[in-house]
């Protein structure tokens, strides 16, 4: 029967399925790519096919297996297709494949893992790049065998994953109970994040108790540029959805990199942030161990490192799968039967029995949200830091002290000494945050004092320090609160940002302060020179001129609610422009709206 007539059946009988679907379904795979690089960690395998038989969608399609009691039989056909075409790629070795798991085989128990075992031992492929995502579309908890069988797929090395997260049964629970080492957010929330504020502070904080856990979380469904961007800066490792590529089962489509994730968003520089400098300074590189090595091994390593209470375990991708503490292997190491013990092949214990969990955070993670990673774990021994999802170190407590401690002493350092206010290495750290946060409206002014020059030249630099710390006790006087910062750039130039306020508003409260400065400052000048107006001086070039009462222009540069920015060049390039303007205008402000077109 061709694939022509299969197309017209309704729907085959109940001792046909795996026979029809045979012929028809294949594998399909959507690349999982990281974040911030666009480079494949992985794939998903999707059924494909599945309309020449009648059916609307896979998950009608496996229902109906179930029903008919050949799910297993089903599941063992697609599942090995993929396996082998996994294997046919040429860098599978380096990558993962996520095979959804129907809770419904949970009586197949060990007998499924050992089936598995066998086909990736057949194709070469190591458990470990092999990630079975466990639905919440069930209620998986009440199952009989459903905890043991999670179990016994991580003791053999397989990766887990909770799919899709926050519309399901049981997904609190699966995070809470099982060390699943992926968290697949529905597409639910990720639909329209970039401009639902709600949705943002949902997925952001979903995230932050993941990493916790040490936990890495994929958005699913991400379809357009803007949502990945907010996926992206709400915290998300992975992207998978259409943006990517929708799911092929010509393999030969299959592309290393998908440079539209980098791109998308602007470009991404690496981080220069303190935080991000005083972290890869006192990250500390130690022996790791692999989920493969033997507990002998382990044994050893400890032996030759006295001093050390634990080691990170990774997997054949790289990825820390958890730390290996002394005190769980202590007892079979000191007793006198236990080298005996572990070598004899009835002792199936590996060690991926003994790993326990860990946090896990990328190195650009600000210093304080590790801090509160410490403090939500109780005291764990240390945060494995990666870098691209591979690991890259470990951060202990007291090093995060020590980063805390320094960035202190810094931000102090960076003080202006006239003024007290923040310097621009802050300002710049500022930027970074705020452009990247579209929680709200964000104005960024930056204001430059007209005429102070001259005023400098003419009345001395007590007078005109008394100017510079005048204006900036009226910053510190109109933007106080969390959601307002101020700074002083250098010279006659200082700088404000502040959130959550409109438009209007903050152009409202520049007035005021425009205008309590020109009053304030005119104070300063002689009563001659107040009289007249304008004062006489000496331009750049030399030349005798006449210059205006001193007063302050700004540059109000306004970033819309949802709009992430990941070059702050583009910033720059945009006030540049308005400064002139506000210095040509007669109010002394200009105010424009951020569009990415324009920038």
């Amino acid at each position: 029967m061709s694939a022509a007539d299969l197309s017209v059946l309704r729907r085959p009988g109940d001792g046909e399925i795996v026979t029809l679907a045979k012929p028809v379904i294949a594998a399909g795979f959507q690349p999982i790519v990281e974040a911030a690089t666009g480079a494949v960690f992985g794939y998903e395998s999707l059924m494909q096919g599945f309309e020449k038989l009648g059916f609307r969608s896979p998950v009608d399609l496996l229902d109906s297996a179930h029903e008919a009691g050949q799910l297993g039989a089903l599941e063992q056909m697609v599942n090995s297709r993929a396996l082998a075409a996994f294997a046919a790629l040429p860098d599978f070795r380096s990558r993962t494949l996520f095979l959804n798991l129907d809770s419904r085989l949970v009586g197949e128990g060990l007998g499924l893992v050992e089936r598995l075992s066998g086909h990736l031992l057949r194709a070469g492929i190591p458990a470990s790049s092999l990630c079975f995502e466990i639905s919440e579309r069930f209620e998986n908890a009440g199952l009989t065998g459903f905890s043991r069988l999670l179990q016994a797929l991580r003791m053999a090395g397989f990766k887990l994953a909770i799919d899709d997260f926050g519309v399901g049964h049981s997904g609190l629970k699966l995070l809470c109970d099982h060390p699943v080492d992926y968290l697949k957010i529905d597409r639910h929330f990720i639909s329209g994040i970039a401009t639902d504020a709600r949705k943002r502070h949902l997925v952001r904080n979903t995230v932050n108790a993941a990493h916790v856990l040490g936990i890495r979380v994929v958005a699913e469904g991400v379809e357009t540029e803007a949502e990945l961007v907010a996926a992206r800066e709400a915290g998300c490792d992975l992207i998978q959805g259409w943006f990517v590529s929708r799911p092929v089962a010509d393999y030969s489509a299959l592309r290393p990199v998908y440079a539209q994730v980098a791109r998308a968003g602007g470009a991404r520089h690496s981080s220069s942030t303190l935080d991000s400098i005083l972290i890869r300074r006192e990250i500390e590189q130690v022996a790791v161990l692999r989920e493969d090595d033997s507990l002998e091994a382990a044994f050893e390593l400890f032996r030759h490192n006295p001093k050390r209470t634990f080691f990170p375990v990774l997997n054949a991708s790289d990825e820390p799968r958890g730390i290996l503490h002394e005190y769980q292997v202590k007892e079979l190491s000191y007793h006198p039967f236990g080298r005996d013990l572990i070598k004899n092949r009835l002792y199936r214990k590996g060690l991926s029995h003994f790993v326990t969990n860990a946090p896990i955070a990328d190195l650009d993670t600000p210093a304080e949200q590790l801090l509160e990673v410490f403090t939500g774990t109780g005291g764990s021994e240390c945060v494995i830091l990666t870098e691209n999802l591979r690991y890259a170190g470990i951060l202990s407590a007291s090093s995060l002290l020590t980063i805390i401690n320094e960035k202190r002493l810094r931000t102090a350092e960076d003080q202006n000494p006239l003024t007290g206010l923040p310097g621009n290495r802050s300002i710049s750290d500022y930027l970074q945050d705020r452009a990247l946060d579209g929680d709200a409206l964000r104005c960024l002014c930056y204001f430059d004092l007209d005429n102070f020059k001259p005023f400098n030249d003419r009345y001395g630099f007590q007078q005109g320090d008394a100017a510079l710390t005048l204006f900036a006790s009226l910053l510190r006087r109109d933007f106080v609160g969390e959601e307002a910062f101020v700074g002083h750039i250098g010279g006659d130039d200082f700088f404000a940002g502040i959130s959550g306020l409109p438009v209007a508003a903050a152009q409202d409260k520049l007035c005021c302060l425009l205008e309590d400065f020109r009053r304030e400052v005119h104070a300063l000048y002689s009563p001659e020179d107040r009289q007249a107006g304008e004062i006489h001086g000496h331009d750049r070039m030399g030349r005798e001129t006449r210059f205006p009462l001193m007063r302050c222009s700004v540059a109000v540069l306004a970033l819309p609610e949802g709009e992430v920015i990941g070059d702050i060049g583009r910033i720059s390039a945009r006030i540049t422009a308005l400064k002139r303007e506000a210095k040509e205008s007669p109010e002394g402000i200009a105010l424009a709206l951020f569009s990415p077109a324009a920038a």
